[in-house]
């Protein structure tokens, strides 16, 4: 039995490698697959790859990439989610904040450096034609985290996927201003390069496996309301995303690499662009 410690975001996007554990899916092929959830997010999941704490992370394409391209030793396996992240912009409910300009020069929340939630903050003010040299970061670990911040003034904004935040929209702690999607497709799996060179029929069956699983994800039958109780949605939510999400079983190509690189150089998110053979 092989054993894989891998990591992942508690959140929707995730169903269909629970579903394969629940199945026992991967032990069946001599894979002792142990799941980790990070609600921590990129930053701490791309610290957990450095470190050896996990061989494999499913994450947000934006991170991983930035920390390959600083030293990380890990690389890029395949696209997980083709679709783009939608991430929400949000404010504490009773903020005096009620649009997307008048965020300009506010102090964005954050889960933590590195994250999805602070290269967003940069995209979301290039779109924006801010100054991203002037962005101001509140560091917050968690969604409950940015709840507190938020309502205690200590940050103005929090950028999150929107429906996993949605909740909290709906009960009135949170306000939505404005959406902002990735402008790549938003989950991909890393391996560790040392686990890509010691265990490679042990990553090809698990890549099989879960690829299985989410070519027949969204045909699963009762799949929308598995999602909504699991992850506290609502069904016509839980509906909405599904339509709007795509899963990949496709690796990434040398044009996307170049192109997402190429976009984070513009906008100072990395320093330098690296060879694709680094990175996938």
């Amino acid at each position: 039995m092989t054993s894989l410690k891998i990591v992942g975001v508690p959140e929707h996007f995730n169903l269909p490698w629970h579903l394969c554990l629940e199945n026992g899916e991967f032990e069946k092929e001599n894979i002792d697959l142990q799941w980790t959830d990070v609600p921590e997010g990129t930053g701490k999941m791309c610290q957990m790859l450095r470190d050896g704490s996990t061989d494999i992370a499913v994450i947000l394409t934006e991170g991983i990439i930035k920390d390959i391209v600083n030293g990380n030793p890990s690389k890029i396996i395949q696209i997980y989610v083709e679709s783009p992240l939608i991430w929400g912009i949000h404010v504490a409910a009773q903020s005096k904040y009620q649009t997307l300009t008048d965020l300009e020069n506010s102090k964005v929340a954050i889960s933590r450096l590195g994250s999805g939630s602070q290269l967003m903050a940069y995209v979301n003010a290039k779109n924006q034609g801010w100054n991203s040299n002037q962005l101001q970061f509140e560091i917050v670990n968690t969604i409950q985290g940015a709840v507190t911040a938020l309502t205690n003034g200590t940050a103005d904004y929090f950028m999150w996927e929107r429906f996993m935040t949605q909740p909290l929209v709906d009960q009135g702690i949170f306000r939505r201003i404005a959406d902002c999607p990735t402008p790549w497709p938003c989950f991909v799996i890393a391996v560790r390069e040392d686990v890509l060179a010691t265990q490679p029929e042990a990553i090809a069956t698990l890549l099989k496996i879960i690829n299985a699983k989410t070519q027949e994800f969204k045909a699963i039958p009762n799949i929308e309301q598995r999602l909504a109780t699991t992850y506290h949605q609502k069904t016509e939510d839980i509906k909405e995303w599904l339509s709007l999400t795509e899963w990949s079983q496709e690796k990434m190509d040398n044009a996307m690499v170049d192109r997402i690189q190429k976009q984070l150089l513009e906008l100072h998110i990395i320093d330098k662009t690296i060879p694709v053979m680094q990175l996938v």
